[in-house]
C-alpha cells in the first residue's frame, strides 16, 4: 500500500514555523471564573493550568536559540518539548547542546545519556557523550564510547549507510582525546534549514512508496533534526519500520506521535494497522472507534482500517 493518507501533515511541515494545528495539541487552562474585584469560584483548579507545550514548536525556538548562543533559551525550550515527549531524542540531544554550549559538560552528559538510553545507536549522540567526557578529564570513559564507534564502524564497513557518520565520528572524539587538539575542538555544525527538512520529508515519502526503507530512515532522521518531535515525521517513521517488519519500534513511534497529537488520524490509523498485523483485532477496534469519533464523515483512513479489520491479519 502506497503512503497517502498524510496529505496535511506535509502542508504541516511546509508551514511548521506556524506551529501544529490547534485540534492536534490540547491547549492549557484559562483562569476560569475569577474577575477584578469579586472571588467567585473558579471553573478550573489550578492543576489544570500547568502549560501544555507543542513540542515541535517549543524545539524549533530551541533551535533557534541555539544558532543565535542563547544557551538558556535553548534549554528551556528543548526542557518544554520534553515535558511532553520525554523521550524524544532529537530534543534530548540539542538539550545537551546547549548545556555544553554554556559549559555545563555534567548536565550535557546527562543529556546525552538519556538520549542513548532510549536509542542507543545514536551516532551523534555517543560522540557528543565522548567529546564531554573528554573536556571532564574522564579519559577512559570517553576511550569506552570511542570504542563502541570503532567497533560499529568495523561492523559497517565502507558501504553501510552510517560509515561517514561513524568515521567522523571517531575521528572527533580521538581529537578530544587528544591534548593538543581537544581545546580547539569545537562542535559540528548543527543547524539545518527548514527548506532541507521540508526537501528530506519529502524524499522520504517518496522513498516509502518505492520500498526504499533504509533509505526513508535517513531522510526522516534528517527531518526529524530539523523539526524535532513532530507527529507527522514520528508516524512515517513508524510506518517505515512497520514495513521493515520491525514491529516494536513501529509502535514506540506510533505511541510517541499519538502522545503529541492525541487525534492524528493517520497515526491512530497505522497503528490500527500493526494491531491488526499483529493479530490484536481488538486494539485495532478501539483505533476504529478513535477514528469514527474524530473523523467518521469522508473519512479515508477511517475506512482504510475497517477493511484491515475486515480482512483480518495475513499470514
Amino acid at each position: 500500500m502506497s503512503v497517502r493518507h498524510l496529505r496535511p501533515a506535509l502542508i504541516a511541515a511546509v508551514v511548521f514555523a506556524a506551529g501544529l494545528p490547534a485540534s492536534a495539541i490540547a491547549s492549557g487552562g484559562g483562569m476560569g471564573g475569577m474577575s477584578m474585584g469579586s472571588v467567585v469560584g473558579p471553573t478550573n483548579m489550578p492543576s489544570m493550568n500547568t502549560p501544555t507545550y507543542d513540542p515541535a514548536v517549543e524545539y524549533q525556538n530551541g533551535l533557534t536559540a541555539l544558532q543565535a548562543g542563547k544557551w538558556r533559551d535553548a534549554e528551556d525550550h528543548f526542557n518544554n518539548a520534553l515535558s511532553v515527549d520525554p523521550r524524544n531524542t532529537d530534543a534530548l540531544f540539542m538539550l545537551g547542546q546547549a548545556k555544553a554550549g554554556r559549559g555545563d559538560l555534567k548536565g550535557a552528559q546527562r543529556a546525552y545519556e538519556r538520549a542513548l538510553k532510549v536509542d542507543p545507536n545514536l551516532i551523534a549522540a555517543r560522540r557528543e557523550l565522548a567529546v564531554v567526557l573528554a573536556k571532564q578529564n574522564h579519559p577512559d570513559d570517553a576511550k569506552a564510547q570511542l570504542d563502541i564507534l570503532q567497533q560499529r564502524a568495523t561492523a559497517c564497513g565502507d558501504t553501510c549507510a552510517d560509515s561517514a557518520d561513524l568515521k567522523a565520528a571517531i575521528a572527533t572524539v580521538t581529537a578530544a582525546l587528544s591534548p593538543k587538539t581537544a581545546a580547539n575542538l569545537r562542535p559540528p555544525s548543527l543547524l539545518l534549514t527548514p527548506s532541507q527538512g521540508d526537501s528530506a520529508y519529502v524524499l522520504a515519502v517518496r522513498l516509502i512508496n518505492q520500498h526504499r526503507y533504509e533509505q526513508a530512515l535517513a531522510e526522516l532522521r534528517t527531518a526529524q533534526a530539523v523539526f524535532g518531535p513532530h507527529p507527522d515525521v514520528l508516524t512515517y517513521t513508524g510506518y517505515t519500520y512497520r514495513k521493515m517488519g520491525q514491529y516494536d519500534k513501529a509502535e514506540l513511534y506510533y505511541r510517541e506521535a499519538l502522545a503529541i497529537a492525541p487525534n492524528h488520524v493517520g497515526a491512530t490509523e497505522y497503528y490500527g494497522e500493526l494491531m491488526v498485523e499483529r493479530g490484536d483485532i481488538a486494539g485495532a477496534k478501539r483505533m476504529l472507534a478513535k477514528l469514527e469519533a474524530v473523523c467518521s464523515f469522508g473519512c479515508v483512513e477511517t475506512e482504510d482500517l475497517r477493511r484491515w479489520i475486515e480482512k483480518g491479519p495475513q499470514s
